[in-house]
């Protein structure tokens, strides 16, 4: 990010899907810091509590509620705000979950990933357009070394395998439609991120939280599956600079995945270890692994591309995300203001 500035994106009209969901309240947080002029469409926030309010962005943004799946309301909000920039974060983003809701899980991230690529594409104003999906879009050999944008895509489960077909979705549009009318795409795959104010279910820092603030022993139930953990920010910070170089130059348009380096790649039970440490006091976890549906074990990315193509580089290792989003969720059980809280972080972090 070390060529990029930021201040990009100082009066640009960017929307953004999925904006009530974790990521999406960050990124809007950002983009607001950084004088956007922010539209977003989702549903309603998907937990509670929720960051979506914690950060008070109702008032600051036009925040639309809307089902990614309606085609013709998401056509009509794009169409009547006429973004620059569209940063498609929208999805059903929990493994376990797509496991008892597939139909609604591939509903909403291919088909949604279809509506928004059709609705950009009769917008008439969008010039840059980012897809994030997942590095779970890799069909996983468990093998030591990272996946690179070249590998095959095929997930395994709904939800790996429905972000695989979003990729495809992206890939086919672009070639068919957008290319010709001067619209430059990219698609992103993140590895697993951390930070403040995610509360969703089925996920390790979550649960670790819940396990905190009700004063219980923190259950893990996979401590032995290796993952690319890395803080929110600096996905964030890679989609928005993808995003804003394309706009000024579509040859950089592209797949590229997101994530640490390999001595940030550890496995649940380390990051369970480093988050009692950072949180202090009795913390402690237990080991409840009982099996569950596939899960994969040993997953990690080759970020070579984006470190070439933009000098991207993780600027928090693991230790420091953990440490972050402890802060983060302490200042928040503590009843400090979390919008003000939260940009002191993304401050810190761009700084």
């Amino acid at each position: 990010m070390k060529n990029f500035d930021f201040n990009f994106y100082k009066g640009k009209k960017v929307l953004v899907t999925g904006h009530t969901g974790f990521k999406g309240a960050w990124l809007c947080r950002i983009l607001l810091g950084l004088g956007a002029e922010v539209t977003g469409y989702a549903l309603e926030p998907p937990t509670d509590p929720e960051l979506f309010g914690l950060l008070d962005l109702e008032k600051n943004m036009n925040s639309v509620k809307g089902d990614i799946r309606d085609l013709s309301r998401l056509s009509g909000v794009l169409k009547e705000t006429q973004p620059e920039i569209v940063l498609h974060l929208a999805a059903q983003p929990i493994v376990r979950e797509s496991y008892a809701n597939p139909v609604y899980t591939y509903e909403t991230n291919v088909m949604g990933t279809v509506n928004i690529l059709e609705a950009v594409r009769n917008a008439g104003s969008v010039v840059s357009f980012l897809n994030v999906t997942t590095d779970k879009v890799y069909k996983n050999n468990e093998w030591e070394w990272g996946y690179r944008e070249t590998d095959e895509l095929d997930g395994y489960d709904p939800y790996s395998n429905s972000k695989s077909c979003s990729e495809l979705v992206t890939h086919s549009y672009e070639k068919a439609f957008l290319k010709e009318a001067g619209i430059a795409v990219s698609t992103a795959r993140a590895g697993n991120v951390i930070g403040g104010g995610d509360f969703a279910a089925d996920r390790i820092i979550p649960d670790c939280v819940r396990a905190m603030a009700d004063g219980r022993e923190i259950a893990v139930r996979n401590p032995h599956s290796t993952r690319p953990y890395q803080h929110v920010l600096e996905p964030l910070g890679a989609y928005l600079m993808i995003a804003g170089v394309q706009y000024q130059d579509s040859s950089k348009a592209g797949s590229y995945n997101v994530g640490p380096g390999d001595e940030d790649c550890i496995t649940t039970g380390e990051l369970a270890d480093l988050f009692c440490e950072a949180w202090g006091g009795n913390a402690a976890w237990k080991n409840l692994y009982q099996g569950g549906p596939h899960e994969a074990n040993f997953l990690k990315l080759d970020c070579s591309r984006i470190r070439s193509t933009f000098g991207w580089r993780a600027r928090w290792h693991v230790q420091d995300a953990v440490r972050y989003t402890v802060q983060w969720y302490q200042a928040w059980l503590e009843g400090a203001n979390m919008a003000e809280y939260t940009d002191r972080q993304i401050k810190e972090y761009f700084e």
